[in-house]
């Protein structure tokens, strides 16, 4: 029997956020679902959601959010799923602060800022989940990611401190780490490579337009693609099970490359890393 609980989501314009939304709601939860742009936020309140405008860079964005949670639920949260994150790609020399700062304001400062205003409630009412979507890209580094990559393994770690910290709470924290998933995530990060990196004054040029190639592919770009749902899969277990995972691997790089880093020397994996 499933005891539907209250959960929040960031991201839910499309991809594994909107998969999430819908099949949580399918199950009987309430879904407050969230997006940055008001034209996604009217589409999911037109699917039936209670959807709310959130960007995760904007301070007063994630605040009035809250807010109108607050308002919406009496102030019960069951549940948070830190999903919205995007992905600069370029080289490390290519990115400037203010480019990598704006990676950092949506993928840690933001999910951090709104993760401190719900645990007040949640331990205000004995109870709470909160389910970070990570990336394999927080266990290992791969070329020309490195503002992601950065991002990510920051996130690991604090999330990592947190659960630690918030132990004896009955505030649960899992981190899901997936691999390729099919989702509009490198179309985005087409747009911001073509906005934010000059690859014409690059000592990486000749990478750039392999990169390039590959962002613009349509469909599965790398093997052992899987579809959101299968990251979906994850936060149900992660939501509903009485004793959920503090990591859950998706697709098959994931669990490899997680075993390859314990077994490996790090030149030996640096080198595998490259070749990807």
């Amino acid at each position: 029997m499933i005891i539907p609980k209250i959960i929040l989501i960031t991201g839910c314009s499309s991809g594994i956020g909107y998969q999430t939304a819908v099949t949580l709601k399918a199950r009987g939860h309430q879904v407050i679902a969230s997006a940055r742009n008001p034209e996604d936020v009217a589409r999911l309140k037109h699917a039936g959601f209670f959807a709310l405008q959130l960007d995760l860079a904007d301070s007063n964005s994630i605040q009035q959010a809250v807010l109108a949670m607050i308002e919406f639920t009496g102030g019960k949260i069951d549940a948070l799923f830190n999903n919205g994150a995007f992905g600069q790609p370029g080289a490390v020399e290519d990115l400037t602060r203010a480019v990598l700062r704006h990676q950092f304001e949506t993928n840690l400062f933001g999910t951090h800022e709104l993760t401190n205003l719900i645990i007040p409630l949640m331990r205000q009412q004995g109870q709470g989940r909160i389910i970070y979507n990570s990336s394999v890209l927080g266990l290992v580094a791969m070329p020309y990611r490195g503002a992601y990559n950065a991002s990510k393994y920051a996130l690991e770690g604090l999330v990592d401190t947190l659960r630690l910290e918030l132990h004896g709470t009955n505030i649960q924290l899992s981190l899901i780490e997936p691999g390729p998933i099919l989702s509009d995530f490198r179309k985005n990060a087409f747009y911001l490579y073509q906005k934010n990196i000059d690859p014409s004054s690059s000592a990486h040029q000749h990478s750039y337009n392999a990169m390039a190639t590959r962002l613009q592919t349509e469909g599965t770009a790398a093997p052992f693609t899987l579809p959101a749902t299968a990251v979906v899969d994850k936060v149900i277990h992660a939501l509903e099970n009485n004793r959920p995972k503090i990591r859950y691997y998706v697709t098959f790089p994931t669990y490899l490359f997680a075993f390859l880093k314990r077994i490996l020397p790090a030149g030996c994996l640096d080198y595998l890393l490259r070749k990807v």
